[in-house]
């Protein structure tokens, strides 16, 4: 993989598109994990504004510390890039306090989950709109047309995604390259979204890795193992009940002859 060269590729992409919108450069949300810090250089080495956006809610310090990091790193090497600090976590709770009050549930706790990811979307295109800027997305292949780990309206809300047509695993080959902190490669991934530690991995029950083989696989079934079968079941049950996602919006046409 020649990684220099793709990244090169994608800053090239980024710049044409975001001069051809007429626009000033790019808001990428920071999470201290290896999509946010590679999308974010690549917007960077456009030579255009970045806004690096720190968002936290509830964080986990790790999680955090490790976007800190990156952003002050970023700052240091390139002069077209910025930082802005929101805490959003009493704009998250007060939410709460407003909810009807009942007993949490799973579906509930879900709901949280993505009500986070929303906020920051909200955050992410107050600042795009006030400086005339474009949010570049952060999902990569697998998560944004395999099995569709991303929430809907949140970090999905973008208005380009550069990183979206490479793998996890070719992300980090790419972070390597550009110079990203060992901290963010050595990092299991995972979303911030939840008020413990949990991982990708956890939540998915299979490594990003495996979902890419998946994701490729179209051969016979009954001459894998069996753990490969049960990342085949995982990603095609993700895949399926997660199309809503990765399908465009439905619209519900007129026949002409109504109209």
């Amino acid at each position: 993989m020649q990684a220099l060269k793709i990244a090169d590729h994608i800053s090239s992409w980024l710049k044409e598109y975001c001069e051809n919108a007429k626009m000033k450069g790019f808001v990428v949300g920071i999470s201290g994990g290896i999509d946010s810090a590679v999308t974010s250089t690549l917007c960077a080495q456009t030579g255009l504004q970045v806004i690096c956006l720190n968002m936290p809610i509830h964080q986990n310090e790790n999680q955090e510390n490790r976007g800190v990091e990156h952003i002050e790193w970023l700052i240091s090497k390139y002069p077209n890039v910025s930082r802005i600090d929101m805490e959003l976590t009493p704009v998250f709770d007060n939410f709460i306090e407003e909810l009807p009050k009942h007993e949490i549930t799973e579906s509930q706790e879900m709901a949280l989950v993505n009500t986070r990811a929303r906020m920051r979307m909200t955050a992410l295109y107050y600042f795009a709109q006030l400086r005339g800027m474009l949010v570049a997305g952060t999902g990569n292949k697998v998560e944004d047309f395999g099995i569709g780990f991303f929430t809907k309206y949140g970090d999905g809300g973008v208005d380009l995604s550069p990183i979206a047509d490479l793998y996890k695993t070719e992300v980090f080959e790419i972070g390597k390259a550009l110079g990203v902190s060992q901290t963010i490669l050595d990092a299991p991934p995972t979303d911030g979204l939840w008020n413990d530690d949990r991982t990708d991995e956890d939540q998915i029950g299979a490594t990003y890795a495996e979902l890419e083989w998946a994701m490729e696989y179209n051969g016979d079934v009954s001459q894998i193992s069996e753990r490969q079968k049960e990342v085949i079941a995982i990603y095609e049950r993700l895949n399926r009940i997660n199309q809503h996602k990765m399908q465009p919006i439905p619209v519900c046409l007129i026949p002409e002859n109504l109209k």
